[in-house]
This record gives structure tokens, C-alpha cells and sequence, in this order.
């Protein structure tokens, strides 16, 4: 019995747990925070990638006036 005692009094391995769990934390907020912000980046990238094909067309057709 003073075995099984003396493990669950040992506090050696106690920071090692909360780095664990502290290192989950900030994943999962990470995880979430990505997944919040993933829609308006891919529309932002859609929408540099409409303008630059525009521009690309307005240069290759000289067209500068109108664009």
C-alpha cells in the first residue's frame, strides 16, 4: 500500500500534465480560431484572383482606358 501511496503523492510528473493540457488548449483555440476565419480568406482570394484576371486582360488587349 505505500507504493500505490507514494505514486499518487509524487508531483514529479504533475508539469508534465500541464503542459499537455495547456498545449491541447492552444491547439484546439488555433483549430478553432482557422476555422472561424477560413471562409472570408477564401473569399478574399477569390476576389484578388477576379481583379488580377481582369488586369491581366486589360493588359493583354492594350485596353488601359477602360480599365
Amino acid at each position: 500500500m505505500t507504493k500505490i501511496s507514494a505514486f499518487l503523492n509524487d508531483e514529479a510528473g504533475a508539469v508534465t500534465v500541464d503542459w499537455v493540457v495547456l498545449t491541447a488548449a492552444v491547439v484546439g483555440l488555433g483549430l478553432l480560431v482557422f476555422s472561424l476565419i477560413r471562409p472570408a480568406v477564401s473569399d478574399l482570394a477569390a476576389g484578388i484572383g477576379n481583379e488580377l484576371g481582369d488586369a491581366q486582360n486589360c493588359m493583354l488587349n492594350n485596353d488601359t482606358i477602360t480599365c
